[in-house]
């Protein structure tokens, strides 16, 4: 981290430099920074820290949380808590988000390697799908974020609940094979060590309850995203021993988590501000109250900011004069479950072709319970 400010600090204050001597030797005057001081600007500097400000504790909150999980939670944990029937393994997964309230950052790499040790695909959809929505920090920032309609906060977390539920059912009924790319697939059919046999991809050996070769808990990965250019960054702590190695090993994760999730946040924030200040209110207006062009217009934004759903609901709550309820219910949803930095961590992990199933079935899912959940109670 401190060899990346150097470089970027030091780059920045050279082009600062340059741009300074070339002003004086060129004997220009300097720009005008008057516009700073308008009224537009004024409302957007107030927009921008505002939603940085409320959004702060939680995403702080959720980092730590997540940080703790990583380094004290095993993985066999997980796989003995769910359930062997499909459908109860489904509904426990949609709520496992309140006992392992891990971001999407960290959860796609523990439920790959849960998957090549037998998890079945229906149930690891399930979990990356609604493990960032339905936890404790998300549903305290949603609160609060629609403090005077707490009903968003509340419907926010049962569509989550009813989109995940509905997705597995589909994949466990319509995939059958393995969606791991063939680098990963491969993993799962290679001999164990001591004596666990290998572990089928199609989760009969997980559904038989097979244990996991000696203890290993979440932290021992490499969270490394180098798949993704924004999250180069390595959560390696498997080399962290005792008690201030742990302690050490939650705030190095933390605080890659906190800077990782931070540049979304300042960049959804700010274009945020940017549209709810240069966009003319009738134009906002007429987008966002759209029976369809709403909904859609929310999860394409949701899709490009690629918050974190700790900090979401702040900015769909600067939406609130300006659109429909519906569509802001479809953000809060739809962001967490697919954006562009879960896109591209999902390539990583599982075949183009179950990726591309899945966002279709997403989109639609979400889409269609968005509108119902409009039409049944949010219509006066």
């Amino acid at each position: 981290m401190q060899t990346m400010i150097l470089r970027w600090g030091t780059n920045v204050l050279a082009l600062l430099s340059l741009i300074l001597l070339f002003l004086i030797f060129s004997q220009k005057q300097l720009p005008d920074f008057g516009f700073l001081a308008t009224d537009s600007m004024q409302s957007f500097k107030t927009l921008f820290i505002s939603i940085i400000l409320e959004a702060f504790p939680f995403v702080l909150l959720g980092v730590v949380l997540s940080a703790l999980l990583q380094m004290f939670v095993t993985e066999q944990t997980i796989r003995r808590l769910i359930p062997k029937n499909p459908v109860l393994g489904i509904l426990f997964a949609c709520v496992a988000g309140l006992i392992f309230p891990l971001c999407e950052c960290g959860m796609i790499p523990v439920i790959r390697r849960l998957m090549k040790k037998g998890m079945p695909v229906y149930i690891a959809v399930v979990f990356i799908l609604v493990g960032p929505i339905i936890n404790p920090v998300v549903y305290a920032s949603t609160y609060m974020a629609f403090r005077s309609r707490p009903e968003i906060a509340y419907s926010r977390m049962a569509l989550a609940f009813v989109v995940a539920f509905i997705i597995g059912l589909i994949v466990y009924r319509f995939f059958k094979g393995n969606p791991l790319r063939s680098s990963l697939a491969s993993l799962s059919g290679q001999q164990m060590p001591a004596d666990n046999a290998p572990l089928p991809s199609n989760g009969a050996a997980y559904a038989a309850g097979s244990a996991a070769p000696g203890p290993q808990t979440l932290h021992s990965h490499e969270h490394g995203h180098s798949y993704h250019p924004a999250h180069a960054h390595d959560h390696s702590h498997a080399h962290y021993d005792g008690r201030w190695g742990r302690l050490f090993g939650v705030l190095g994760h933390a605080s890659d988590e906190f800077f990782d999730m931070g540049k979304y946040l300042m960049f959804g924030a700010m274009i945020t501000a940017f549209i709810q200040t240069l966009v003319p209110r009738e134009s906002l207006i007429s987008i966002g109250q759209g029976q369809l062009g709403s909904h859609l217009f929310m999860m394409a934004f949701a899709f490009i900011l690629s918050l974190c759903s700790t900090s979401d609901a702040f900015v769909a709550s600067s939406f609130s004069t300006t659109f429909s309820t519906g569509s802001l219910l479809t953000f809060l949803v739809f962001g967490p479950m697919l954006d562009i930095k879960s896109m591209l961590m999902l390539l990583s992990a599982f075949r183009t072709r179950f990726v591309l199933a899945l966002s279709a079935w997403i989109i639609a899912v979400v889409l269609v319970g968005s509108l119902l959940f409009e039409r049944l109670f949010f219509t006066s």
